[in-house]
């Protein structure tokens, strides 16, 4: 059968249109889930988080803190998003003490110890703290340190007290920034 250069095109087409569909698929699977949840890179750092089911007490108190406006800004940001069980690793009390209206102030300043302006991937976060000899201080939206190092094959967070939290799931991507999953909260000085 002779192949007539309509067909020999009308292939290439063919081929061209399954690698866009394919490849649209794998950009769409690229982000991580949290949770089990899809996280979406056309949405916001807030509408992410209200669909992640291992971050509700994070909304909980991003939403008392009054900061949902902030978070779902144009930005950009990189977040570290403390996960249910690092509340709940708090001593008790402390997640119920910050939620009270009285002490707003205190629970934003634990918040924005959390976030950065700027989107930093996990491989920017892993190059510089190479290039700055093992070590990387990045400064928070409240104006707190963060020191980030290498744990393992992984980045780990130190915060001004001591306290360390480890990234979990890294470059989840999103339409004002990019979280990174930790497994403890930061606490602020």
């Amino acid at each position: 059968m002779r192949k007539t250069r309509s067909h020999s095109m009308s292939l290439a087409l063919s081929a061209a249109m399954a690698a866009s569909v394919f490849t649209g698929v794998a950009i769409a699977q690229s982000n991580p889930t949290v949770g089990g949840a899809p996280m979406l890179e056309t949405m916001n750092i807030v509408e992410n988080a209200v669909n992640s089911p291992i971050h509700t007490t994070l909304v909980a108190a991003v939403q008392a803190a009054d900061l949902v406006d902030t978070l779902a800004s144009a930005g950009p940001f990189t977040v570290f998003a403390p996960v249910n069980d690092g509340f709940a690793a708090l001593p008790a009390g402390t997640v119920e003490t910050l939620l009270r209206p009285e002490n707003k102030d205190q629970l934003v300043k634990v918040l924005t110890a959390h976030v950065v302006s700027g989107r930093i991937s996990g491989g920017e976060l892993k190059r510089d703290v190479i290039a700055n000899g093992g070590q990387l201080e990045l400064t928070t939206v409240s104006g707190d340190t963060l020191v980030v190092t290498e744990q393992g094959r992984g980045l780990a967070l130190t915060d001004e007290n001591g306290g360390t939290s480890t990234i979990t799931i890294a470059d989840v991507n999103q339409s004002n920034g990019v979280i990174h999953v930790v497994d403890n909260v930061l606490v602020p000085q």
